[in-house]
């Protein structure tokens, strides 16, 4: 099928290269114009725009249009699309990490004008090219039906790693969930690995480690692959900071559990753990001191 990517990101540039090696045809468009040339000098089936007009001339109807703008872009995408000219019968995708509430509004005022509209939680990273995608999407079975074809090439093939999982907002709000529970698996393994370098009388090999891991562990997982690479290249971590911050997500996971009374300590802790990580002192840390102290019998360590 022939259909447009706007925002040639990591993972908007590898799902492109990945729809042209299975047929497809792309009309690219970013905001850094150079980039969507650079891709297009790639391929033979990709060509290159410097607006959104261009690209919603450039497409057959009815269009079909991938968004991979992060989520704070796309409201504006798609006033920019709407005053380029798509019309009834034309399809939006917001591939990215939106807020599933926004893409119910998105989806109904889109209707509205007889636009179709589909969310697609998106997972794989910059690996994506190569294993293929995880990909969850919501919308109208007319407007799935449409994007189909790209949804099979994107996936690690044709009937599994992608599905229909429910109505407008569905797709975004599994991928939603799917990125809290990440955070608790990665909060796990980090815990779990800072444990063993602490214990330094063991003098243990934590690229070692995680390799041993990596088959045939119940643990084992993409994230550890991920873990073993880092230590390969330095297993002390010097080049990184602790700061670690967090796109939306989890937060939004959270208020939802919340929201609907289902507890999630280890998806909520994985949270505020992030939030730690990002102060330099710890007020908290202090009042936990002075309380310690004033039990008597506590060593405390003094400021920096």
């Amino acid at each position: 099928m022939k259909l447009a990517m706007v925002g040639l990101g990591k993972m908007g540039a590898n799902m492109v290269r990945r729809l042209v090696a299975d047929g497809h045809e792309l009309v690219v468009y970013n905001r850094s114009i150079d980039t969507a040339h650079a891709l297009a000098a790639e391929f033979e089936h990709v060509t290159a725009v410097s607006s959104l007009d261009e690209l919603v001339a450039a497409l057959p109807a009815p269009r079909a249009i991938w968004l991979m703008v992060p989520h704070q872009a796309v409201d504006e995408s798609i006033h920019e699309l709407l005053a380029a000219g798509i019309e009834r019968g034309d399809l939006l995708v917001d591939g990215g990490n939106s807020n599933f509430n926004l893409s119910k509004q998105r989806a109904a005022h889109l209707a509205a004008s007889g636009i179709e509209f589909v969310d697609s939680g998106t997972s794989g990273g910059v690996w994506g090219l190569e294993n293929g995608y995880s990909i969850m999407v919501g919308g109208t079975d007319a407007a799935v039906a449409m994007i189909r074809p790209a949804l099979e090439s994107l996936a690690p093939a044709k009937d599994r790693g992608w599905g229909h999982v429910g109505p407008s907002g569905a797709g975004h709000y599994v991928k939603m969930v799917h990125n809290g529970i990440e955070y608790g698996m990665m909060q796990a393994f980090a815990e779990g690995f800072e444990l063993l370098e602490a214990k330094s009388e063991m003098d243990l090999d934590l690229q070692q480690v995680a390799e041993i891991w990596q088959h045939g562990s119940v643990v084992r997982s993409w994230l550890l692959d991920l873990i073993a690479d880092a230590f390969a290249q330095d297993q002390a971590l010097e080049s990184l900071s602790d700061y670690v911050d967090d796109s939306g997500e989890g937060r939004w996971t959270v208020q939802d559990s919340i929201d609907l009374a289902v507890p999630t300590p280890v998806l909520t802790l994985a949270l505020q753990m992030r939030f730690r990580s990002r102060q330099q002192s710890s007020f908290s840390g202090k009042v936990l001191n002075a309380m310690r102290a004033g039990f008597g019998g506590h060593a405390i360590k003094p400021p920096d």
